[in-house]
């Protein structure tokens, strides 16, 4: 059942489809024009690509795990202890790895916000 709200039309939409056809099935671009091609990712990007920043892999540098953290937690999960904050993490999604670390700091300490938590998450893994 169409609700009317779509931003583009069934015809745009089919439009868009045949126009990724090419790129789909290749793995790369297919245009002619390089302009058209989207552009690579500046040097510091985030890196997404690799999967989730795990804390304790050589990719998570506190920027990175802050970053991961602030993806799954808002300001009002704060402050919490880790029990807490693991329960808002499965809720909202988190990749295992990131809710295992967490689970894994002591259960007595409460973090006041995201930077503090990713201390704790690169201190503890170092």
């Amino acid at each position: 059942m169409q609700r009317g709200s779509d931003r583009l039309s069934v015809h745009r939409d089919d439009e868009m489809k045949h126009e990724l056809q090419g790129l789909l099935r290749s793995g790369h671009p297919t245009r002619t024009e390089e302009w058209h091609d989207p552009e690579p990712s500046a040097e510091d990007d985030p890196e997404v690509w690799g999967g989730p920043v795990v804390p304790g892999s050589p990719r998570a540098s506190l920027e990175a795990v802050r970053l991961e953290l602030a993806r799954f937690l808002a300001r009002g999960s704060f402050p919490a202890g880790p029990g807490a904050l693991v329960v808002v993490l499965r809720r909202e999604h988190a990749p295992d790895a990131l809710v295992d670390a967490v689970r894994e700091l002591p259960h007595t300490q409460r973090y006041g916000n995201v930077q503090q938590l990713a201390e704790a998450l690169v201190g503890a893994r170092r």
